[in-house]
């Protein structure tokens, strides 16, 4: 029987999104050394050199069926710029979190994260039949929630002390998690929503790794 969210290619003007690769390690490597990602202490972000591994463990979580894990593609370049997930995947009442997310500092807060967001909604909604698509974020990951809120997603809740911290700045610290979703009668107005972003975006916009 196939797994409810297989891996699969999501492909758009801006970014495409392909099933997650140990070949994307070394374009991810250089990636994630764009702005010292794994410095943020309110998230968790792979080094350089634990990209690898990092890589093996969505790997492993796929073929549990609980992650559909992918390589964030500039269609540009055709580097690999971020990583992004359908996880915590519940087929059973067709629930996804997009989510383990991140991007190389030059693409951040271009139309990139809107058209991967785009794509990945689409599917859930329109292929998967999902009746609800979550985010989760740390609560001091302000441009986290921002970037979420501006998708159309609605704010849950604040799972309060939800995790321990293991960044070495915040090692031992209690995070608390905000808990937005998308439900599938909200997704026509999220859709024309975002087709209205992605309308005002620069066609010519390009980067490169």
């Amino acid at each position: 029987m196939p797994a409810f969210a297989a891996p699969t290619t999501l492909s758009g003007t801006h970014v495409r999104l392909e099933p997650l690769h140990a070949s994307h390690a070394a374009d991810l490597q250089e990636a994630v050394r764009d702005g010292e990602l794994w410095q943020l202490w309110y998230t968790a972000i792979p080094s350089p050199e634990g990209m690898a591994a990092e890589i093996e463990r969505r790997l492993a979580m796929q073929a549990q069926g609980s992650m559909c894990p992918f390589a964030v593609i500039d269609p540009a370049s055709g580097c690999a710029v971020g990583m992004t997930t359908y996880m915590n995947i519940d087929a059973a009442h067709r629930r996804v979190e997009i989510g383990s997310t991140w991007y190389r500092r030059s693409v951040q807060r271009t139309p990139l994260n809107t058209e991967a967001k785009r794509l990945l909604l689409t599917h859930a909604f329109e292929h998967l039949n999902c009746i609800a698509v979550e985010f989760r974020t740390h609560f001091f990951n302000h441009q986290s929630r921002r970037a979420i809120e501006r998708l159309g997603a609605k704010l849950d809740g604040v799972l309060r002390s939800h995790q321990i911290n293991t960044h070495a700045l915040s090692a031992g610290a209690l995070r608390d998690t905000c808990v937005y979703s998308i439900i599938a009668s909200e997704w026509p107005n999220v859709r024309a929503h975002l087709d209205f972003q992605l309308s005002r975006s620069d066609p010519k916009d390009t980067r490169s790794c």
